[in-house]
C-alpha cells in the first residue's frame, strides 16, 4: 500500500527521524492558513508547495514549487490543486491532485552549503536480507545515477535477526563524506530510518533527498513509502491512511469483492484459480500471440455469483478482446465451476460481448466440458493447455 509524502513523514517522525515539517491542505484557503501556522511554529518565511500523489518526479511535472509570500502560497496552491500531474511515474493522463503539502523552507543560509543525499531501505530478495541503498547524488532519479555513475551507489545489507549495527550506520555516514556534527546526525538518522522500516512493516522507504542543512542537521525532505499489505492487520492506524482515489478503481472493486486482481495492458482477460496457475496462464496467452489484460485469481471458490463478479470486473477493461477461464479442479469440482460460468453467462446477457474460452481440468473435467458444450451458450470449451492456447489465438486472429 503506497502512502502520500505527508503520511510517510508522519511515520518517520514517530520513530524519531527528523523531517521537513509541513501541513496538508485541500483548498487554497487551507494552504494559506497552513502557511501561517507553519511560520508561527518554525519561523520559516518561504514555503514549499508539494502536490500529494502516489508518484515520484513531481517537481518535473510542476507539482513542487517555492512560494515567497502568502499570495504566492495561495496562487500556486490554486494552480496545483485539481491539476492532472504528469510525471515519469504516472500514465500519460497523469494523476489528479487532491491535496498539497505546505512545507517549511529548509534550504536556509548558514555556516556551510546544504547537501542532498539519497537513502532507501528495502528487501534484497536475492539474499533474504534488508538493504540500505544510498548515494551522494540526492535529488536526482536514482535510475539515472545507477545507469550513468553506478560507482556512486552504495549498499549495506542488514541481517533482519540482528538489526542495524552501530558500525553499519557509521559506515553509511562515512561513505557519504560526512564529518563532525553531520556525521553523528546521519548515524542517528539511518538508525531510526531502519527502525521505522521494520516497525511499520514496510516494503520500502525511499528518502530523496535526505538533506544536510547549512547548520549540519540531517532530515528527510521527501518520503516515498510502501507498506506491506499482508501486515496491515497489525497497523490499523496505517490501514486508515489508504487513499482509494490514488488506486485503480477496478482493482479497488475487485479487492472489495475478495478477488486478487491486478490490471495490465493486454487484450485477453484471465480468470484463474491459484496464483501459480494464473502466472502460467499469462505465459500461455503470450505464447498464443495475445497479451494478458489482467491477473485475476478467484481463489478456491468459483460459484455463479463469484464468476459473474469476475466477468464484470474483467469487462470493465475496454481493451479486452477475449476471456480465458482456466480452472484446475482440485478443491473445487470442475462441473460446479462450469455451472457457475453458464449461470453467469445467462445472467449477464449482452454484457458479455467478447469470446470466452473455458479450460477446466481436474475433478469432473469431462462432466464440465459436456455441461458447457450442451449449454447453448457461446462458450468455447477446452481441456488441454495447448488446446486453450490454440483457441485464444483463433479468436484473436493471431
Amino acid at each position: 500500500m503506497n502512502l502520500h509524502e505527508y503520511q510517510g513523514k508522519e511515520i518517520l517522525n514517530s520513530f524519531g527521524v527528523r523531517i521537513q515539517r509541513g501541513i496538508v491542505a485541500s483548498t487554497p484557503e487551507e494552504a494559506v492558513n497552513a502557511a501561517k501556522k507553519l511560520t508561527e511554529e518554525t519561523g520559516t518565511g518561504w514555503h514549499v508547495i508539494k502536490a500529494q500523489v502516489h508518484a515520484g518526479g513531481r517537481g518535473k511535472g510542476g507539482g513542487v514549487k517555492l512560494a515567497k509570500n502568502l499570495d504566492e502560497v495561495k496562487s500556486i496552491s490554486n494552480d496545483i490543486l485539481g491539476m492532472m500531474l504528469i510525471t515519469p511515474q504516472t500514465s500519460a493522463e497523469g494523476k489528479l491532485v487532491n491535496q498539497v503539502l505546505i512545507c517549511e523552507d529548509v534550504y536556509y543560509p548558514g555556516d556551510s552549503e546544504p547537501d542532498e543525499y539519497y537513502i532507501s531501505v528495502l528487501l534484497n530478495r536475492a539474499t533474504g536480507k534488508n538493504m540500505i541503498m544510498y548515494s551522494t547524488e540526492g535529488g536526482m532519479d536514482i535510475e539515472t545515477v545507477a545507469e550513468e555513475t553506478p560507482h556512486l551507489i552504495f549498499t549495506e545489507e542488514i541481517d533482519p535477526l540482528l538489526g542495524i549495527m552501530p558500525f553499519q550506520a557509521r559506515k553509511v555516514a562515512f561513505n557519504l563524506g560526512l564529518s563532525g556534527v553531520a556525521f553523528k546526525e546521519m548515524t542517528k538518522f539511518v538508525t531510526n530510518l531502519y527502525k521505522a522500516y521494520i516497525g511499520s512493516d514496510s516494503s520500502m522507504f525511499e528518502i530523496n533527498p535526505v538533506l544536510k542543512t547549512s547548520d549540519s542537521k540531517i532530515m528527510a525532505v521527501d518520503a516515498k513509502v510502501s507498506l506491506d499489505e499482508n501486515a496491515l492487520y497489525r497497523h490499523k492506524d496505517y490501514a486508515e491512511m489508504r487513499d482509494l482515489r490514488e488506486e485503480n478503481p477496478i482493482e479497488v472493486e475487485a479487492k472489495a469483492a475478495g478477488l486478487n486482481y491486478v490490471d495490465l495492458d493486454g487484450n485477453v482477460g484471465c480468470m484463474v484459480n491459484g496464483a501459480g496457475l494464473a502466472m502460467g496462464t499469462m505465459d500461455l496467452i503470450k505464447e498464443s500471440g495475445g497479451e494478458p489484460a489482467n491477473f485475476l485469481d478467484v481463489g478456491g471458490t468459483a460459484d455463479a455469483a463469484r464468476v459473474e463478479t469476475a466477468f464484470g470486473i474483467i469487462l470493465k477493461d475496454t481493451n479486452v478482446k477475449a476471456i480465458l477461464v482456466n480452472i484446475f479442479g482440485g478443491i473445487v469440482r470442475c462441473d460446479r465451476v462450469a455451472q457457475g460460468v453458464v449461470d453467469a453467462y445467462k445472467s449477464m446477457g449482452d454484457r458479455i460481448n467478447v469470446p470466452i474460452i473455458c479450460r477446466l481440468q481436474g475433478t469432473n473435467a469431462v462432466e464440465a466440458k459436456e455441461l458447457i458444450d450442451n449449454s447453448g451458450m457461446e462458450i468455447i470449451s477446452a481441456t488441454e493447455f495447448q488446446e486453450a492456447a490454440d483457441k485464444v489465438a483463433e479468436v484473436l486472429g493471431a
